[in-house]
């Protein structure tokens, strides 16, 4: 091995470095900048959610979703400023979350259910109620994926939020006073 030819490559070596120094640290500035932004902009959305008493379990799952997807993008866009190719990140993300996507086809419908449910609030916990989709009983429950209710029988019903949620719903709760129509026959 040359002596000209190792001093060579380590001159290369530092001429690459001190060129992408300045991207590197753009990268670090955008890095750290961003990372308070994400924390004041989570807690804007917090405050946000409290004042429109948004239920805490669809608080805590939209921010959390929220956070993930601010940090990605902050990451993809620190990856992008220090040079590096991102194009294939994004292609190969976007793979994984459609396949992710059709596998979870169901459970994805029953999640959107829970959260028309929630923020919708068509009925609430103690709520006796009907569904079109033959669903009878009084509220116990109301989760992201499954509502529970107690049937007149007191049997513990488990019903998917998303044929729920698309369905006709009686609220019998809501409205106390009902008009009763009798029938009597006389003779």
């Amino acid at each position: 091995m040359n002596w000209f030819s190792v001093e060579r490559s380590l001159e290369r070596l530092v001429d690459s470095v001190v060129v992408a120094l300045p991207k590197i640290a753009v990268g670090f500035f955008i890095l750290i900048v961003g990372r308070y932004v994400i924390k004041f902009a989570l807690k804007f959305i917090d405050n946000r959610f409290e004042k429109r008493n948004v239920d805490r379990s669809i608080r805590s799952f939209l921010k959390s979703i929220i956070k993930f997807t601010l940090y990605g993008l902050l990451l993809l866009t620190v990856a992008s400023t220090m040079g590096i190719q991102t194009t294939s990140f994004i292609a190969a993300l976007s793979a994984f979350g459609l396949a992710v996507g059709m596998a979870l086809q169901g459970s994805l419908s029953n999640f959107a259910g829970g959260v028309l449910i929630l923020l919708f609030r068509p009925f609430d916990v103690g709520d006796y109620i009907s569904s079109a989709a033959g669903a009878t009983g009084t509220v116990e429950r109301i989760d992201l994926l499954y509502s529970t209710m107690i049937d007149d029988d007191g049997i513990r019903v488990f019903t998917p939020n998303g044929p729920l949620a698309n369905s006709v719903i009686k609220n019998f709760t809501k409205i106390a006073s009902r008009r009763m129509q009798f029938t009597l026959n006389v003779s």
